[in-house]
């Protein structure tokens, strides 16, 4: 009896040296990707090669894997944080509004040092003969006129409150003659400078960015009004990143935004550095959202 328990015995040692070393040989179940996109704001190259190197970035400094994904328009970059996609998204000041307004917690966390006091280049093809010039340009009435995209905080909803302040009581399509919406900020470039459309509204940043990279023709199109300055883009990030990837995985993100010194990630921006910010920063876009009745 007793070498019959004795046998037992050495058998569940056995046991619980192969069940020991199973536990530590069995691979980890992989970390869950972070998600993050941005709005198709200009070109799509230089969307892919600014947004994949902030993947890269943030997978050095996070620990987990980092995956960019590209969207088709301004809606769809909210859709993808509503629904849960993406954790974090490049918004204009409007679509980060709208996104945060549809997803209880989310916060910005960062904007770009030029996005506290961001502002539209009002733009005019030189066929019109018009001006630079520090007061609103209210000869742009009765001439062809493009916004960007429909979402767009730079290239619609503050270049509509302008228009509306320069012209009370009238809509954009009581004041044009034809009224069009390019999508981004560099095809609005390129309507005007073709002609397609006599005058525009465009992100100060990228009109930098595309005459840096020779796209603008200065005898065929230049800038004839610099808007009133406003908030606009920012980080945005949804409320459960702690309860997913682990307590403190916020403010761990925002530090290595905030971190980024590279010229090569900060340059695509048109962006000197990241800064903190807080979701009330944006509270003047509601404001102006529902006065021109694009936000409910």
């Amino acid at each position: 009896m007793r070498g019959w328990i004795r046998g037992l015995a050495v058998l569940a040692a056995v046991w619980s040296l192969v069940g020991t070393a199973t536990a530590q040989t069995a691979p980890r179940e992989p970390a869950r990707p972070f998600v993050f996109t941005g709005i198709p704001d200009q070109d799509e190259s230089r969307l892919v090669e600014r947004f994949g190197r902030v993947a890269a970035y943030l997978e050095g400094r996070l620990g987990v894997p980092v995956r960019y994904i590209p969207v088709k328009n301004y809606p769809a970059a909210v859709t993808a944080f509503t629904n849960g996609q993406v954790q974090l998204a490049w918004f204009g000041g409007f679509t980060g509004v709208q996104a945060r307004k549809a997803v209880p917690g989310a916060q910005a966390i960062a904007q770009g040092a030029e996005d506290a006091a961001f502002k539209t280049y009002f733009i005019a093809n030189a066929a019109t003969g018009l001006a630079r010039a520090a007061d609103f340009p209210k000869a742009i009435a009765g001439k062809t006129f493009t916004f960007g995209s429909r979402a767009s905080t730079s290239g619609r909803l503050m270049p509509e409150h302008f228009i509306r302040q320069a012209f009370p009581g009238k809509t954009p399509e009581d004041v044009f003659a034809r009224v069009g919406f390019s999508g981004d900020h560099s095809r609005t470039i390129q309507l005007v400078q073709s002609g397609a459309f006599e005058v525009g509204a465009v992100d100060y940043t990228v009109w930098d960015l595309d005459t840096k990279a020779g796209k603008v023709d200065p005898k065929t199109v230049s800038v004839i009004w610099e808007s009133p300055a406003y908030p606009d883009y920012q980080w945005t990030v949804r409320g459960d990143l702690d309860a997913v990837y682990g307590t403190g995985f916020t403010e761990r993100l925002k530090a290595a935004l905030v971190g980024i010194t590279d010229p090569a990630i900060l340059e695509p921006f048109g962006r000197s550095k990241f800064i903190p910010v807080t979701s009330e920063a944006y509270a003047p876009l509601i404001e102006v959202g529902r006065s021109t009745g694009l936000l409910d």
